[in-house]
């Protein structure tokens, strides 16, 4: 056995999906260091911008790695790995920086907090590897705990609609504390056993009726249109559709959940297909 045989192997668009996703993460936090040292809202701006649009490679290296039969250890090692950038450290230096570090009484209690989520977002990720290992099927329509992705743009999105709603001041007076609190609570759904739904079954192929597709396109639109609170908006309810979930008819979860909108293809056609 030659030594390339032990290598992984290594799928070049999903692979390429998730490097977008750690430069997103490293240039958020670079915004997140000019914010402190130059004084300027502006950079805490691009590093919310920055986290938002490592959530959207994160949601396409999944999909692109499933559509072209790429899934394999290393990328899901490597999403980790780039989650813990740009959803773990990338929010909690932000949240520390514009809110935590004020937070004196008690002595370094804003410290614990932002310590306390990226802990819970690393133990997070590191529960979710180990049941994908032990089971590839256990978590293809829900994830056990909320997504470090998904609480990172609840707190980053709410975190650009107070600096909005305070005309670009980073200081957000005494709504500060209600982030503090929300961050709390992040860090303990994050280790939770509440199921989230995953979504995987949304991909390219995905066929939905006339009043879906014309739902979708205007809640994009309005989303581009007012970029400073509909992202909230957006993270929020899916944050809440968690706690809900388990009072919603099954009916009404396929629905939104969206899933069984591919069919498999029966086995004998991929027998045939594949010359068996």
């Amino acid at each position: 056995m030659s030594l390339s045989d032990n290598e992984p192997k290594i799928y070049v668009l999903p692979t390429m999906m998730t490097a977008g996703n750690i430069l997103c993460g490293y240039v958020a936090t670079l915004q997140i260091f000019d914010g402190r040292l130059l004084d300027d809202s502006s950079h805490y701006y691009n590093a919310i911008l920055a986290i938002l649009g490592a959530c959207v490679f994160d949601a396409l290296d999944g999909r692109v790695a499933r559509m072209g039969g790429q899934e394999s250890p290393f990328g899901r090692e490597l999403d980790s790995l780039a989650d813990i950038v740009s959803f773990g450290i990338a929010p909690a230096l932000l949240v520390h920086d514009i809110v935590l570090k004020s937070i004196d009484k008690p002595a370094s209690l804003g410290w614990l907090i932002s310590c306390a989520y990226l802990v819970c977002g690393a133990m997070r990720l590191a529960r979710f590897n180990c049941l994908a290992t032990m089971d590839d099927k256990s978590s293809s329509k829900s994830f056990r705990g909320c997504p470090i992705p998904a609480a990172a743009g609840v707190i980053s999105s709410i975190t650009l609609l107070l600096l909005w709603l305070q005309n670009e001041n980073r200081e957000i007076g005494p709504w500060k504390y209600a982030l503090a609190v929300l961050m709390v609570l992040l860090s303990f759904l994050m280790v939770s056993n509440i199921e989230y739904p995953s979504f995987k079954s949304v991909n390219f192929r995905t066929r939905r009726s006339f009043d879906w597709v014309l739902i979708s396109i205007l809640i994009i639109a309005i989303t581009v249109k007012n970029w400073q609170w509909m992202p909230a908006v957006l993270f929020v309810s899916y944050l809440m559709y968690g706690l809900v979930r388990p009072w919603i008819s099954r009916r009404w979860r396929k629905e939104i959940e969206i899933e069984d909108e591919t069919p498999e293809e029966p086995a004998a056609a991929k027998v045939v297909e594949s010359g068996q």
